[in-house]
């Protein structure tokens, strides 16, 4: 229960926050409550929810499309049903997604004897938790990754098993996750009657492959819509964080990217130090889905959306709590750093700026 209250509070401290700053620190001006929400992935997630792949050529002008995996978008479509506006539906869907989230990460965390609710309350005030609010995919990533993380680790393989298929049409994290929920199963069960349970995800994953396949000829679609139009290409770690740092340096690019690239540099050492740690407990399945997760990102032209990918690192979120239980004043420190970098980056999205 202390999750979901601390869900419900900062989903409240959000909305006000939009509305303070759409009366304060804009002047009260342009935009209404629902439309400083309809930007950047919101309205391509519309776009795929509304017209599908193909799309009409007058109202779907965005190429490269097939980048954002069809999960979130089919739940869209299927709320807007019943919620006629786009970017309404969108912020119902993650907020009920994520109120499913918060309960299933404070639950993974009471298995490890950690203080659930404060592991939902690092995560929920994150600098990034925007995207758990806006009509992005995280929060639905999380509302089916966490209770088929949870389901693993209970031995619950079957369940575990479609709940990560489900990740699997949302994000690209799917993946990493799928092949750490085999190394949770070859650790800690190895009962053979798992097997196609643990091939779910794949088939998942092939799935979307073969229909893009269908739709434009090609296999690998998807990487190559993330190459085409975000300039993502496979290359080495060190030449991506020359790429990354140089840019984060780069005066030309103005202080909101500026800002932004080094917010990406943090989240890479981070994920790195949390793969360590996880490394060190022997947590090997945890350790599997954010060392892949980071390698991945980590190997991009330059880093982007890392910051933002923090948030389905929820091993992170245990172990802040865990070590927050032991150095109190590690507790006091996050929540005044990550409160007042959460209520910007929700008024810089909100306003129409880039922020990751």
């Amino acid at each position: 229960m202390t999750a979901l209250r601390s869900w419900v509070a900062t989903r409240v401290a959000v909305a006000l926050l939009v509305l303070a700053g759409a009366a304060q620190v804009f002047g009260g001006r342009g935009q209404g409550f629902l439309d400083r929400w309809d930007s950047w992935d919101v309205t391509l997630f519309r776009k795929v929810a509304e017209f599908g792949y193909a799309g009409y050529p007058q109202h779907y002008p965005d190429k490269d499309i097939e980048a954002f995996f069809p999960g979130f978008p089919l739940v869209l479509r299927a709320v807007h049903t019943v919620v006629p506006d786009w970017t309404a539906a969108g912020l119902l869907v993650s907020l009920v997604a994520g109120a499913v989230a918060v309960v299933f990460l404070a639950r993974l965390a009471e298995l490890d004897g950690v203080d659930g609710g404060r592991a939902a309350l690092y995560l929920l005030l994150s600098p990034y938790a925007v995207f758990l609010a806006a009509g992005y995919s995280e929060a639905l990533f999380l509302a089916v990754a966490l209770p088929g993380w949870y389901a693993a680790k209970k031995g619950n393989w079957a369940l575990a098993g479609l709940l990560v298929a489900a990740a699997c049409t949302v994000r690209v994290s799917g993946a990493f996750l799928a092949v750490a929920l085999v190394v949770q199963w070859l650790t800690t069960s190895r009962d053979r009657r798992a097997l196609p349970w643990l091939a779910a995800p794949f088939l998942a994953l092939l799935g979307y492959a073969a229909y893009l396949h269908h739709l434009t000829g090609d296999w690998l679609r998807w990487q190559h819509a993330q190459a085409s139009t975000w300039g993502r290409h496979l290359t080495s770690p060190w030449q991506a964080l020359q790429t990354t740092w140089d840019a984060a340096r780069n005066p030309s690019l103005g202080a909101e990217y500026q800002w932004s690239f080094r917010a990406e540099l943090v989240a890479v050492a981070v994920g790195v130090l949390v793969t360590m740690v996880l490394l060190a407990r022997r947590q090997w399945g945890e350790a599997t889905y954010v060392g892949l997760s980071v390698a991945a990102l980590a190997t991009s032209t330059y880093y982007l959306s890392v910051a933002r990918a923090t948030l389905l690192w929820f091993p992170l979120w245990l172990l802040l709590a865990e070590l927050a239980a032991r150095r109190p004043w590690v507790h006091i420190a996050y929540v005044a750093v990550a409160t007042p970098l959460m209520a910007v980056v929700v008024l810089a999205f909100t306003a129409g700026r880039w922020v990751g």
